[in-house]
């Protein structure tokens, strides 16, 4: 039960192994890349715990030295200070420009780890081992690295492909129910902007998914990877499709500021609710049927996922703030903020042509229903 999906970038180029048992097979997988028989690992405290000696076992069967840092879990890892912690410890371990670093963590890690190696030496081969779901469909794919600034979300980093990743999906067992839904809000993102198929089998699949099918998880893993891997090979640096990616997170990274990248709101589950009102900003607009969001909204609470922002815990900003803090995000260009909007259940597309006040008006109606 183990796929391969190859991400095509000429010479960068590298493969998403999926399915369960790799971090097992971590060592014989890796050695391949490595001029000598050590990695430093990058992990935090909680995957530390549970996985970290599997992973030492896995590396040791191939003969491959390991030597790791566990930083605190958490958003509030993705800056400076602990940044600064893992490259020193990088340079400490005397990583060398021919050596590889593990990345083994969820989003956090990787985000960080890549963006460590990226810079380090002028730039390190690195592996991601994603934890999570959300970084086994999403943040370990595609070479997107970075912080966070107190600015915004991943406004420090740089794109950095990896040199190999291994989507153990048996990992996925010691998440909990909110951490897998979490997850799964970016495995729906990519039904709604680019495959109805695969949303349809979404609503038929989601449950056996949810209670630990493997197949049905080796499977929406892989789906998502490879269409993420579809978009990355045309688009690398997000100069056009690739921006097709942020359905929902343009919303989403507005309400990660304004609950303080907490955890109040997990970003997958931010993903949930901007998708839902994506699409219907995307109905307001004439560009969708009112069928579609409701649909949507339908399968995520099915799910047992948050949809509305009232299924955010504690006080919001008002709708004019909101909007203010959607303008920090990266993807303005001139000032212009940049919506993914959909004409239908997989039919995403970027525009810049969404008024202002059409934003402000859906924020200010979901917010008196909190």
């Amino acid at each position: 039960m183990m796929n391969t999906v190859h991400v095509e970038l000429g010479a960068r180029s590298y493969d998403v192994e999926i399915g369960p048992g790799l971090i097992a097979e971590a060592g014989a997988r890796i050695a391949p890349l490595l001029a000598r028989p050590r990695v430093a690992v990058l992990t935090d405290e909680t995957v530390s715990g549970l996985h970290l000696d599997a992973l030492r076992a896995g590396l040791g069967a191939a003969g491959i030295d390991m030597t790791a840092l566990a930083l605190p879990a958490g958003e509030s890892t993705k800056g400076w200070p602990q940044f600064e912690r893992a490259v020193d410890w990088l340079l400490a371990q005397k990583v060398e420009r021919r050596d590889v670093v593990v990345a083994f963590g969820g989003g956090v890690i990787g985000d960080l780890a890549g963006f460590a190696a990226s810079v380090l030496r002028r730039g390190v081969r690195f592996v991601q081992i994603p934890t999570t779901l959300l970084a086994q469909v999403d943040s370990s794919v595609g070479g997107k690295t970075g912080i966070n600034s107190i600015h915004g979300k991943n406004l420090i980093g740089a794109f950095h492909q990896p040199s190999l990743v291994l989507a153990d999906t048996a990992v996925l067992g010691t998440l909990t129910a909110r951490d897998f839904l979490a997850g799964y809000g970016e495995v729906v993102k990519y039904g709604l902007l680019g495959d109805a198929a695969f949303f349809d089998w979404l609503e038929k699949m989601g449950p056996a998914l949810a209670s630990g099918e493997m197949a049905a998880r080796v499977e929406a893993v892989t789906r998502s990877v490879q269409m993420k891997a579809d978009i990355v090979a045309r688009d690398e640096t997000e100069q056009g499709d690739r921006a097709l990616l942020n359905l929902g997170h343009t919303f989403c990274h507005a309400l990660e500021a304004a609950t303080g990248y907490s955890d109040r709101l997990l970003h997958g589950e931010g993903v949930a609710i901007g998708c839902a009102l994506a699409f219907e900003l995307s109905a307001r607009l004439g560009l969708c049927s009112q069928e579609d969001p409701s649909r949507v909204r339908a399968h995520l609470k099915a799910m047992g996922m948050k949809t509305d922002l009232a299924d955010i815990p504690g006080d919001l900003p008002d709708a004019s703030a909101l909007v203010d803090l959607m303008a920090q995000d990266k993807k303005v260009v001139d000032g212009q903020l940049r919506f993914i909007l959909a004409r239908g259940i997989g039919q995403a597309f970027v525009t810049s042509d969404v008024p202002r006040e059409a934003v402000a008006k859906l924020l200010e109606d979901a917010l008196a229903s909190v």
